[in-house]
């Protein structure tokens, strides 16, 4: 099947998978995330975990992943040069985050002008990397979210942005708080200001999403951005449900993303399901306490198929290459699925259909049952002896 796509990688999460989900979000990332990003100075330390990383989701089947890494610079081109050695395709961002009331001082941009620098440094870092004339790895412009940005260096971002034709990554009206928060700075709402700062293009992938509304979901379409659907992490952290449905059909980009580690599983897979099962809940309602009539938002409900796509085409339509298709002029991205794996829940009597196989691989398919994971043409899961 054609590989899988993850639009939102907290790469040094990784070693944080599955902790701390109980919490808020602003202090799951004062208390948690915070510290352990910071840990990535250690260039040894942040090695380690990348290449662990790497390896984790090219077994899970994911060909082409778009990375947060942290404000460190080395750290970030360490990154990128460890997936261009295990062929993973991906794009990869130096994290910029400068404002003084809201990020730690022990974790933070000096000044915006430091951060813009960084971003352009790791531009040409990665597009100047030997090996990758052909443009597996590619940089991309990452604000964290504007919580986290000043003016001045948003702006600053959206210039170099439009300057380069670099991918920008940000996240967008994720929770409550953060809805909340860029409406009490800056009087618009987050995709707005975005859009003010220059961050909006057809190359831009924004996380979450869950608050926005027609308006602005119009005003993201406009400009060709993309969503990146988190239906795990949403669980955890977004107070609501995104609604997938109606945002495609307002013609929206939308992808899905892990987001490691605010998202319990590093399956594209397994939030492919999620996606399915949120979309369900939301159709049906959750509040028993209200009649059915009052607790549901009909028409919500995706399929199987439509989570596949997501999981694999709609990711690469987000991100606007040529991926998660087989088809002409498209990149040979690939996963191989062993139906009959030890271990493994998936089992094909020999009788299904084709959507019926499909069905089965979505709701049962784990990392035991992903044989070989190929990037362009090559192998790269399990790796060449």
């Amino acid at each position: 099947m054609p590989g899988l796509v993850d639009l939102h990688v907290h790469a040094p999460q990784w070693p944080q998978l599955g902790k701390a989900l109980d919490l808020p979000l602003e202090e799951w990332l004062q208390v948690h995330t915070f510290p352990l990003e910071a840990r990535c100075a250690d260039l040894h330390y942040a090695q380690a975990v990348y290449e662990s990383l790497v390896d984790g989701l090219l077994a899970n089947g994911t060909t082409t992943a778009l990375y947060f890494a942290t404000i460190h610079l080395p750290a970030t081109q360490k990154l990128a040069e460890i997936c261009l050695r295990r062929g993973q395709r991906a794009l990869v961002g130096r994290v910029a985050m400068d404002d003084r009331d809201q990020c730690p001082t022990y974790y933070r941009d000096p000044s915006a002008a430091w951060a813009l620098d960084g971003t352009r440094e790791l531009i040409a870092h990665v597009r100047s990397m030997p090996g990758n004339a052909a443009g597996l790895i590619r940089p991309v412009v990452t604000p964290r979210f504007i919580p986290s940005c000043t003016d001045e260096l948003l702006a600053g971002l959206g210039r170099i942005a439009r300057e380069t034709g670099c991918h920008v990554q940000t996240h967008c009206s994720e929770s409550d708080w953060e809805h909340r928060f860029v409406i009490e700075r800056c009087g618009i709402t987050d995709a707005a200001a975005l859009d003010g700062f220059g961050l909006l293009s057809r190359r831009t992938i924004l996380a979450h999403g869950n608050f926005i509304g027609d308006a602005d979901a119009a005003r993201i379409a406009r400009h060709g951005a993309g969503i990146a659907h988190c239906p795990l992490s949403n669980v955890y952290f977004s107070d609501a449900v995104f609604p997938l449905r109606h945002m495609l059909r307002q013609g929206l980009h939308v992808g899905l993303g892990t987001d490691i580690a605010g998202g319990a599983s590093p399956s594209v897979l397994e939030n492919a399901r999620q996606a399915v099962i949120a979309s369900r809940m939301l159709e049906s309602g959750v509040d028993p306490a209200l009649v059915r009539e009052r607790r549901r938002l009909p028409d919500s409900r995706i399929d199987a198929a439509t989570a596949f796509w997501l999981a694999t085409a709609g990711g690469g339509e987000a991100l606007d290459l040529p991926v998660g298709v087989f088809a002409p002029g498209y990149q040979f991205d690939a996963v191989v699925i062993d139906a009959g794996a030890a271990g493994g829940n998936l089992r094909l009597a020999g009788d299904e259909t084709p959507e019926e196989t499909l069905q089965k691989i979505l709701h049962h398919a784990a990392r035991v049952n992903i044989r070989e994971t190929w990037v362009a043409g090559r192998r790269v899961h399990p790796p060449a002896p």
